[in-house]
């Protein structure tokens, strides 16, 4: 099945889908091992990631790992009065911390640790990740720093004091979004198609050794978060892999979708809610729905 024969009345189903959650949508659906069926609504637009970089990034660690430039056992401290904020794991934390690096990796791809990422980020550098994705066919993949250069350059377009007090203002229904805000031109940015290619690389054993591969699959599958992709597959014997991505009003979710039969798909679902509540439950409840609704589809033509 081709991109073309896959679009249409699927792709009308999940516009509707977006529409009725308040949303709009960015959609990459496909079989892992047969990419060419695929579901598509907009995919090859540029998209702010938030939180998904840290797949790539998970990535380009790998590949270094793998070329003896970094030792996964190396220790880092990361003092608390030198941490990137964030919502969970170290950023919360009052004392100074020592792990490995690997161990970060693990807390950024599992919890969304900002202060593990930035961390890994310092060690990998943002040279090596724009080189990885590269090298993979992510031709419009962007780090621009990571959460610390969105966060530096969102304290600056708002004028706020601070991270908190910047994020605050964009999350105010009551005013206006600063002008280019949700310009992916300035952030962390990529397309749903290539992280779609992204993750069949690590799941095929592409992106880096088998063994580093398996390490990010593992990681990824320890994600806890359940009310984005897998809220659309709530069965014990389906499993999810997931990276979770939020920014302002924007809701995402990149990762790969396991059956019972052994079939998987790639499922990479970004979202911009037309308001900006920190809380939303149908638009994060959506990105499942639609990823579902596009498996669904799939299999139906198979």
């Amino acid at each position: 099945m081709t991109a073309t024969a896959s679009t249409g009345g699927i792709e009308r189903t999940l516009r509707a889908l977006f529409d009725d959650a308040g949303v709009r949508g960015w959609l990459h659906v496909a079989e892992l091992r047969r990419p060419t069926a695929r579901v598509t609504v907009d995919a090859d637009e540029t998209v702010l990631m938030g939180s998904v970089y840290k797949v790539p990034l998970a990535v380009a660690y790998c590949r270094q790992v793998d070329a003896g430039v970094l030792d996964p056992r190396q220790r880092v401290t990361l003092p608390p009065q030198d941490r990137l904020p964030g919502p969970t794991g170290i950023s919360q934390l009052r004392d100074e911390v020592t792990m490995s690096l690997r161990d970060l990796v693990v807390m950024m791809l599992s919890i969304s640790d900002n202060a593990a990422a930035d961390a890994v980020l310092r060690q990998v550098g943002s040279t090596a990740v724009e080189d990885t994705c590269r090298a993979l066919g992510l031709v419009r993949t962007r780090l621009n720093d990571g959460a610390a250069g969105t966060l530096a350059r969102l304290v600056a377009r708002t004028g706020a004091e601070s991270v908190d007090a910047a994020l605050a203002r964009i999350a105010d229904n009551d005013r206006a979004a600063p002008p280019g805000v949700y310009d992916p031109a300035w952030a962390t940015a990529t397309t749903p198609a290539e992280m779609a290619r992204l993750l069949r690389a690590v799941w095929l054993d592409e992106a880096a050794s088998p063994d580093s591969c398996a390490f990010v699959r593992r990681s990824m599958g320890l994600q806890p978060f359940q009310h984005r992709l897998a809220a659309g597959f709530p069965y014990d014997e389906v499993a999810v892999y997931g990276k979770t991505g939020t920014f302002g009003a924007m809701r995402h979710e990149a990762g790969v979708v396991e059956l019972a039969d052994g079939r998987a798909y790639t499922a990479v679902v970004f979202t911009q809610a037309a308001r900006a509540d920190r809380r939303l439950p149908r638009a994060d409840a959506v990105i499942g729905a639609a990823a579902r609704t596009a498996v669904e589809h799939l299999r139906g033509r198979e």
